[in-house]
């Protein structure tokens, strides 16, 4: 994480061009590391947030939306109380520290002007946010206090004159000239200078290479951070992200040579960088920490099904094998007076084929007892035949549930989402509800499939879970539209608009391959090659009383096969 001293020199420039003599106007408090400040300044308002968390330590402008708890934070009320309707004076940077400081003038109970300093410390897992009296130096409190039990050397409590953390013996790299110089090794590049991340360790020394102590390359790591630095100070640096996968790598306001072959995003400030970068990351890590238990669940729920499945697979081939009792009671019932009394076995002639077979007998019980006991076993097995293949079904159906919500829940990309695939789940027994005071009253998610536009204009919409799948064809699809789906295979369902009295017969078959490739795309098979899809006009697709959802029949379908890709003139909305 890219964060650094240089960051921060760029950041705070950023925010004094942009808050200086703004006027505090809201203060709030999302969450226990979070602070959210509303300004107003001359060119409108603006929203600074301020993280201490130890993942995602971080100071800018942001547009996001936060929740913020029903009832404020003691800090938040403090910071209200000293800071709301305050003035901001100053933002500068602590030498090349990771450290802001935010200096605002505001007035006390009495009326009387008093000066604050907001203290941010980006620092990984020692990050803290602490605000300060100016003319006392004292510490008013601080987001997370730090007693004497934690850190013997520096408190962070109230009343206690503020103290820095201690200075390294590095070069600031702000001091850095030209003529520095400065060793050709990252991690000795780093000892040596204050401020730089490993990735802008390793980019100082990409452009100098050294090989048998003659230097390759012409760039000092010296003129480079210069060049870095001139660049914040006259405004020319590009702030960027490289991603892998959509997933945020890393950022910086310079080129990262090791990361060139991911994509690159740029953005017009750092703020906007630096917003997207971590609550992107956050939201792929938030979604990752939820989903894992709740597929864990729907897992163990597969497991069963499947072991249930093999249960009922084994009862049934044992009832199908039921004949030969129909056979024992008919040749017992033939040859009673064969059997002896106490007998355990006896041997009789197969009328049907005339050969001898062995007959168990229970010798407690006469003959025609035993007929009658192999006559019961039989009736009950063909019972059984119907009943297991009734359960059979049913089995597979969940199973084929099972497997779709696994899917649904590897794909989510949002906890709106999953928080939507949970209360599916939780209405059909797979999970169990949680506590009335945990579940809070939440409004239905509204559906929102994902859209694309084909090459001819025609829209397709696509679930993104079961329940929007039953809305999307059953209740927002017309009778003309084209219903798509992966042939026996967990995945999306798929409409392809009809507008202006279109039909399935005006689709081309360019156009229905488009489709389909992006059914076969949003479903279990997306890594496969040469996938059947179905489709059929939504007039032909029912929903049986009682399915799951998603779950659904149809008739009147046809197939094609295709390899699933989002086709290139196919744009996602």
């Amino acid at each position: 994480m890219a964060y650094d001293g240089i960051i921060t020199y760029a950041i705070t420039k950023e925010l004094a061009e942009r808050i200086t003599l703004g006027k505090i106007e809201k203060v709030y408090q999302p969450g226990s590391e979070e602070l959210l400040l509303h300004i107003h300044t001359r060119n409108g308002n603006v929203r600074l947030f301020i993280s201490c968390n130890s993942q995602s330590a971080r100071v800018c402008l942001t547009t996001g939306t936060y929740v913020n708890p029903d009832q404020p934070p003691t800090f938040c009320m403090l910071l209200r109380k000293h800071l709301q309707g305050g003035r901001i004076t100053e933002v500068r940077q602590k030498g090349s520290e990771r450290i802001i400081e935010i200096d605002i003038e505001a007035q006390n109970e009495l009326e009387f002007s008093v000066s604050r300093r907001l203290i941010v410390e980006i620092m990984a897992k020692h990050s803290n946010i602490v605000l300060v009296d100016i003319e006392s130096g004292k510490i008013i409190d601080s987001i997370k206090r730090i007693s004497i039990d934690v850190n013997r050397y520096r408190q962070l409590l109230p009343g206690i004159v503020y103290q820095y953390p201690p200075e390294q013996d590095k070069i600031p790299f702000r001091e850095i000239t030209a003529d520095t110089e400065l060793p050709h090794d990252d991690k000795a590049l780093m000892s040596r200078v204050a401020g730089i991340s490993p990735a802008i360790s390793r980019e100082l020394l990409s452009r100098c290479s050294v090989v048998n102590d003659i230097r390759v390359k012409s760039t000092e790591p010296a003129e480079r951070i210069v060049e870095i630095i001139r660049s914040v100070d006259d405004g020319t640096c590009v702030p960027r992200i490289y991603s892998d996968d959509g997933t945020p790598r890393e950022f910086h306001i310079t080129g990262l040579t090791e990361y060139e072959e991911l994509d690159r995003t740029d953005f017009a400030s750092l703020s906007e960088c630096v917003e997207f970068f971590f609550s992107n990351r956050e939201a792929s890590n938030l979604v990752r920490q939820k989903s894992m238990p709740l597929l864990k669940s729907v897992q163990t729920s597969l497991s069963k099904a499947l072991l249930k499945k093999k249960k009922l697979s084994e009862d049934l081939l044992n009832a199908e094998n039921s004949d030969k009792y129909r056979l024992y009671g008919e040749l017992l019932t033939a040859n009673i007076h064969a059997v002896r009394p106490g007998a355990r076995k006896v041997t009789v002639t197969n009328y049907y084929d005339g050969s001898l077979i062995d007959i168990p007998l229970d010798e407690k019980i006469g003959a025609s007892a035993n007929a009658q006991r192999y006559f019961k076993k039989y009736s009950k097995a063909r019972t059984a035949i119907h009943e297991k293949q009734a359960q059979l079904e049913d089995n597979d159906r969940d199973i084929a549930y099972l497997e779709s919500v696994i899917r649904n829940i590897e794909a989510a990309d949002s906890v709106p989402l999953l928080e939507s695939i949970r209360d599916e789940l939780e209405s059909t027994g797979y999970v169990r509800r949680r506590a009335k005071a945990a579940q809070r009253k939440r409004k239905p998610a509204k559906p929102e499939p994902l859209r694309y536009t084909l090459s001819d204009g025609t829209q397709v919409l696509v679930g993104r879970n079961n329940i929007e799948n039953d809305w999307l064809t059953m209740k927002h699809a017309s009778k003309t539209d084209v219903w798509m789906h992966t042939k026996d295979i967990p995945g999306s369902h798929v409409i392809v608009k009809m507008e202006d009295g279109r039909n399935v017969n005006d689709l081309s078959a360019e156009l229905i391959y488009e489709a389909a490739s992006i059914a076969a795309w949003h479903s279990k098979a997306a890594g496969s090659t040469n996938v059947p899809v179905d489709y059929v006009p939504v007039r032909y697709v029912k929903k049986p009383n009682g399915a799951k959802p998603g779950m659904v029949i149809f008739t009147h379908n046809q197939t094609v096969y295709v390899d699933p890709k989002l086709p290139d003139d196919a744009v996602k909305k």
